[in-house]
Order: C-alpha cells, then structure tokens, then sequence
C-alpha cells in the first residue's frame, strides 16, 4: 500500500508555490507553477503520488482552482483563511514558500477548517447581487454629492424621489449656466447607471419568478425578491448545515462569548461570514417589525415584538434576524412554506 504524501499551495496572482511532505512531514517535492488548474493539476498528476490531501487558502481565485482539482480527481480542501493565518503566524520568516511548507503540514496533522466552496451557479447569482449593489451605491453617491454641492450656491433639492431628482435639478440650475454645464454631466452618468441598474433588477427578478427555492423562501414575511435571491446565493447548499441553528453563528449574528476562569463576558453579535447576506436578514427582520402593508400576525412577529419591549427594538431587529435564518433554512431543507399563526398575540 503506497504511503499518501499532502500538498500545500499557496497562491497568488501570477503564480502558486507547491510544496509536497510524505506522511513524516519530510519535503519531497518543491514547485512553483503559474496559478491556472491545468498548470496545478499538470504539477502534481506528474509526480505520480498517492495524495491524502491537497490544501489551498480561500481567496479570490480558490473558487476556480478548487473546482479544476476536483474535477482532475485531486482532494482538494479549501481552508479557513483566518484559521490558516492564525496557524502560520508563528513562522518568523514569512515567503510564498515557506507557506505552502505550512499548508502542506496542516493537511499531514489535520489541523485545519475546511470552508465550503459554491458552486459557479451560486457565485453567478452572487455577482448578478454584487453587481446590482455597486451601481445602486454609484448612483447614490452622485445624488448626495449633488445635493451636497449645489447647498453651496443656494439651491436645495429638498424631498424628492428618485424619479424626479433629474429633473428637479435640472430645475434648480436653469438660471446657473456655468453650474449647469458641470452637474448636467453627472445627471447623465447617473441616468446611465439607473438604466442599467434596471437591467440586471429585470434579470434578478426573472430569475426569482423561475426559481422554486427563492419562490418558496417569499412566503415567509419580510422577506423580497432581493433578500430570497442573496439567501439562495449565500447558504447555495442547505446541507453543509447540520443544525438549522448554525446559520445565524456563521453569518456573525450571534454575541461573541469570552470565557475564563470566573470571568464570563457576553459581548455583540460577531459580524463574522458575508456581510451580504447579513445585511439582508436585517432588512428583512426590519421590514418584519415595521412594516404595516404585512397585514397578518405571525407568531415570529409576536416573539420580536416581545423581545423589544424586554431588550429594545434594536435588539429585536437582530435577534429576528437571527431567528428568520434559521426559519428559511429549515423551510429550505424540508421543502416546505413558511407557518402563520392562526391568531395574533395577545
């Protein structure tokens, strides 16, 4: 039986240092290839070894090398970044090569947190939100730049919505033609950012209309089109999961917990995992307490309003947060709708 060796990669940009140990920890091959799959899976298919485990970091291009050294048949694990930098912070001298000599000892000793990697339908879904995101944010930021500068001169925008911002300003710098010549430009960008921020919407929204998953999670109250699809695009598999309970730990909305000795300290929510996802759990759980257009009682209704009046509403809004991730999980994983109450609270 053949002696299975572990591999370590660390990667950067350009390139990627391979470093193989055999199951003593001994370095028995040493590399550094151009970070592409094929290049990887090329290294290390060619040196013809029986291979426990291969590990890289999490980055920005793990999804895509992970994905091309599974499908050469390599068992690749993607490891915790923060866990991997706490593990490698003892070495004195920091290089690309020593490591990947430290990756491939974590893989030999099992000292290590395995994260999951989406699937590239997922990261597609999480661009399609991202990219929405960073247009609306563009567009925003030019109408409170506007706002602000024309202050300056005397001319208030005042309360007006989106629709009619164009044309409120537009207003304001008629008689302006040295101030006009300046804003008109900006309320040019910002109508071109709108008509493609309507776009990618339409394609969001299409996708939720077709999408079983992110039409079943809607019926749960608070929650859209938008927090159904980022609910989708984050947890991508309900079964990495094996407690519903653990959805809300791992997107940081839990209180930290310092414990020792006599000392037992309960601190704020972590805000650890994607802050995408944790965004829009609040707004849903927000939307849940405040919103008056939701006109049945639901018994998650009930519990946040009872816990702002012990804790405060702020408190509440998390804390149904919280709660609404574990309700859509377990709706997710056993197929089913979400269950109103059949009577408001007392």
């Amino acid at each position: 039986m053949s002696q299975q060796h572990f591999v370590g990669l660390d990667i950067s940009v350009k390139t990627t240092a391979i470093c193989v140990v055999d199951p003593g920890g001994q370095v028995v091959h040493r590399e550094s290839v151009e970070s592409d799959p094929q290049m990887i899976c090329e290294s290390l298919l060619a040196l013809k070894l029986d291979f426990g485990r291969i590990g890289l970091e999490a980055g920005p291009l793990s999804p895509w090398l992970y994905v091309g050294l599974v499908d050469a048949g390599l068992p690749a694990i993607c490891v915790e970044t923060r866990h991997m930098h706490a593990a490698l912070a003892a070495r004195i001298n920091k290089t690309d090569r020593n490591d990947a000599l430290g990756i491939a000892q974590m893989m030999r000793v099992g000292l290590f947190r395995p994260v999951h990697v989406k699937t590239p339908a997922s990261q597609q879904r999480r661009l399609l939100l991202t990219s929405r995101k960073l247009l609306q944010r563009k567009a925003a930021d030019i109408e409170n730049d506007l706002r602000g500068q024309l202050r300056n001169f005397g001319l208030k925008v005042g309360m007006v919505g989106a629709a009619g911002f164009d044309a409120r300003v537009r207003k304001l710098v008629a008689d302006a033609p040295a101030i006009a010549a300046i804003v008109i430009p900006l309320l040019l960008a910002r109508e071109a950012l709108r008509t493609e921020l309507a776009k990618l919407h339409k394609i969001l929204l299409d996708a939720v209309r077709v999408d079983p998953v992110c039409r079943r999670l809607m019926t749960a109250p608070g929650v859209g089109p938008i927090v159904a699809f980022t609910y989708r695009a984050c947890v991508d598999n309900p079964a990495r999961f094996s407690r519903s309970k653990c959805v809300g730990a791992h997107y940081g909305l839990t209180p930290r917990l310092y414990q020792s000795g006599e000392t037992a300290r309960v601190g704020r929510i972590s805000r650890c995992g994607d802050a995408l996802m944790r965004s829009a759990l609040y707004e849903a759980a927000l939307v849940l307490l405040t919103n008056s257009r939701i006109p049945r009682w639901s018994s998650l209704k009930s519990w946040g309003v009872a816990v702002a009046r012990r804790r405060g509403f702020q408190k509440a809004v998390v804390a149904v947060a919280r709660k609404l991730a574990i309700v859509l999980h377990r709706m997710w994983r056993d197929d089913t709708e979400f269950c109103w109450s059949s009577a408001p609270a007392a």
